[in-house]
């Protein structure tokens, strides 16, 4: 990161130093959120520039962004992860999170909002046009719930824009507190020229309805910020100043109730100035916000831990909320400090619970880990560009390179470990099957997976020991195609091949068999005979071995060798008809019932072999039904897109076990479907949703494959 190239838009290449914030009070965490094209890395760009931060604003489309700067984002035009801007703006640092707005970067976002403590929601002027904002943006307002917000309308002087009714459109999507902060000034040609502050006293020079709107925007901040003096006056007809005003919509927008609307232009030559005063006078404070629940990871500590502040002086608790790899600097983790001040060439305790791709299979949900490392440096990252600084104070946010953390891990005093309520994470739910192109590069391409899911959480790598697939989950085909790629720019090609669904089978009948092993070859032979008497078990029930023998056919040691070889004949499976691949055999029943041995030649592998062949000639005589993974879906969706969805599921030979509406337009649904239908469920579920339904799958049971 640090020494790249000097380009419009990218701050100064070498190793500046950044001072470091030492008051909470003068840190803002501002996330923006918003639709995929909606302009949230141009507005950055425009806030930069207008702050100093940047030399000139640069372009998306040529690449040259302080937030785009992944290899990734350049090639698709779009922001691919999350990326952390700081501004500074009348002695305020404005920590810009600049999330992806595309649904299947949406650990990404998810991250940001945990960082942030309020959120800009970025819409172009031109979505309300049609009366509707679109379902997607609607989702993703939802998503951002329980925290400050305030909106955004950006390329309000392109031909499209139409701020008015786009602030209609969202009145009626997100409710009656959202209201304009600024009015367009136009001139004669209809160009916006300019912003009309509302919370100004009314004079008559405004723009046609300013009046009104000036009256509609008082009564929400009254309303919203339950100030009873400010009501009293008000309906009194006192003349309310403007800091007052101020002070209320201040008071609203931190209860999240109360959701300001400001427009800008495309370039960004009207609307920054006014923006930046919002967001610095405004938007929370780290001190305004409560952190994540925190619990001490001993036994012995108590739990939970004591509340957190935003104290630089209390105890050390930091979060990890996002990883990147640099091929020069390594590991870099964006942390957030909620308490307590880091610096540099400290030792701090990292903990947290496992994540899936670091977890070993046999490994419990719940696993922790916990280790204690010393930091070197630290930096304020302005996108690419790594800023050395001197310490990060509680609520404000840095980067630490070659830190062995991931996504969730906590940062605390190695005395005092903390760990915190963990965040949301999206489940992926899209399986694709790597494999090395040439043989000699399977080491390789297992470091660069390894390396993948490590920077990336919204991964998932499985290593399935039946069908001795790689295979790598994501969240979507963009977000498959960003996850290649990244592996392509580390020097590691691989193929793609067809995902294969392990199977079982199992009997489909009964009967009973003789597993006979004599072999005489000179000295010692190899002699055993069993009969086996088999049957379909319980589903679920593994393998039910019992003896009946009587009179000593199978001396009492040799019984659990039988046993033993009928067990190793399951696990190696058998094929369901001539021809396939074998499968394990499950819920089998197994009573051994007659036998014979040889004093001398028979042994204990000899009745393994001997059980081993009873299972084979089993599968002849009794017959062989083939299961299949069925999994347990759950989806929630927006209600006008349940029957498309009930009938996908139908045509994936799915079961509808429930559809429960919430009563608020949506609807959760319970399904049981075939794994080989899920395949590429997540890709077509987006599709017949518009993005917005969420799903999430386990596995249910073992049935018959129809």
């Amino acid at each position: 990161m640090v020494g790249v190239a000097v380009k419009a838009g990218r701050a100064p290449a070498g190793t500046p130093v950044h001072t470091a914030v030492g008051d909470p009070v003068l840190v803002r965490n501002v996330a923006l959120v918003g639709p995929t094209g909606a302009g949230k890395t141009t507005l950055a760009e425009a806030l930069l520039a207008r702050t100093g931060a940047i030399p000139r604003a640069g372009s998306v489309t040529e690449g040259t962004t302080v937030c785009d700067h992944d290899p990734a984002a350049v090639r698709q035009h779009r922001s691919v992860g999350l990326t952390l801007a700081p501004l500074q703006w009348r002695d305020i640092t404005v920590n810009l999170l600049d999330t992806p707005g595309y649904g299947d970067f949406r650990g990404e976002l998810l991250a940001g909002l945990r960082a942030a403590d309020a959120a800009l929601f970025v819409l172009p002027a031109s979505e309300g046009r049609d009366g509707a904002l679109e379902p997607g943006t609607v989702t993703l307002w939802e998503e951002c719930a329980g925290i400050p917000r305030a909106i955004v309308l950006t390329r309000c002087d392109t031909a499209r824009a139409d701020v008015e009714a786009t602030v209609a459109a969202c009145r009626d999507a997100f409710g009656p507190d959202a209201v304009p902060l600024h009015l367009p000034v136009r001139d004669a040609d209809g160009t916006m020229t300019g912003l009309h502050g509302l919370l100004d006293a009314a004079d008559g020079s405004g723009p046609a309805g300013a009046d009104e709107a000036r009256a509609a925007l008082i009564e929400q901040i009254i309303e919203q910020a339950e100030d009873e003096d400010l009501l009293e006056r008000y309906l009194g007809g006192d003349d309310l100043r403007t800091a007052e005003l101020a002070a209320g919509l201040r008071t609203a927008l931190l209860r999240g109730s109360f959701h300001p609307i400001v427009p800008v232009t495309a370039a960004g030559a009207a609307g920054p100035d006014e923006l930046l005063e919002l967001l610095t006078s405004a938007f929370p404070t780290p001190v305004d916000r409560t952190p994540p629940a925190a619990s001490d990871p001993r036994p012995s500590g108590p739990d939970p831990a004591p509340p957190m502040a935003a104290d630089p002086d209390g105890p050390l608790v930091a979060e990890v909320v996002h990883t990147g790899a640099d091929p020069y600097v390594g590991r870099i983790c964006l942390v957030r400090v909620y308490s307590g001040t880091l610096r540099p060439d400290s030792a701090v305790h990292v903990g947290g619970a496992v994540p899936a791709p670091r977890r070993s299979p046999e490994a419990g949900p719940d696993e922790q880990h916990d280790s204690d490392e010393r930091i070197g440096r630290i930096h304020s990252p302005l996108g690419a560009v790594l800023r050395e600084t001197t310490a990060c104070v509680a609520g404000d946010l840095c980067a630490v390179p070659r830190l062995e953390a991931v996504v969730g891990d906590v940062l605390s005093d190695p005395a005092h470990p903390v760990h915190l309520t963990p965040g949301a994470r999206p489940e992926p739910l899209l399986p694709i099957a790597v494999t090395a192109r040439d043989r000699a590069d399977e080491d390789a391409v297992a470091r660069g997976l390894a390396r993948l899911v490590a920077t990336d959480p919204g991964l998932r790598l499985e290593r399935d020991p039946e069908t001795r697939q790689t295979v790598l989950w994501c969240a979507g085909e963009a977000h498959a195609d960003v996850a290649l790629g990244r592996l392509r720019d580390g020097g590691v090609e691989v193929d793609l091949e067809e995902v294969r669904v392990p199977l079982r089978v199992t009997p489909a009948g009964s009967g009973r068999v003789t597993g006979r092993h004599v072999k005489q070859s000179g000295g010692h032979g190899q002699y055993a005979v069993c009969q086996v008497e088999f049957a379909p078990g319980e589903p679920g029930s593994g393998l039910v071995f019992s003896s009946e023998v009587v009179g000593g056919a199978v001396p009492t040691q040799y019984v659990p060798s039988v046993e033993k070889g009928i067990r190793a004949q399951l696990e190696r499976g058998l094929p369901a008809a001539e021809g396939e691949p074998a499968h394990p055999v499950v819920d089998v029943v197994a009573r051994l019932v007659d036998g014979k041995a040889h004093s001398v030649d028979s042994s204990d592998a000899a009745f393994q072999t001997a059980g081993a062949l009873a299972v084979r000639a089993a599968a002849e005589t009794c017959g062989l039904r083939l299961l299949e993974p069925v999994d347990e879906v759950r989806i929630r969706l927006r209600d006008e897109h349940l029957g498309a969805v009930l009938g996908d599921l139908s045509a994936r030979r799915g079961k509808v076990l429930s559809t429960e509406p919430d009563g608020a337009g949506h609807t959760d649904v319970r399904a049981e479907v075939p794994r080989i239908e899920l395949l590429r469920h997540a890709v077509d579920l987006r599709s017949l949703t518009a993005g917005t339904a969420e799903a999430t799958r386990s596995f249910a049971r073992w049935a018959q494959r129809s």
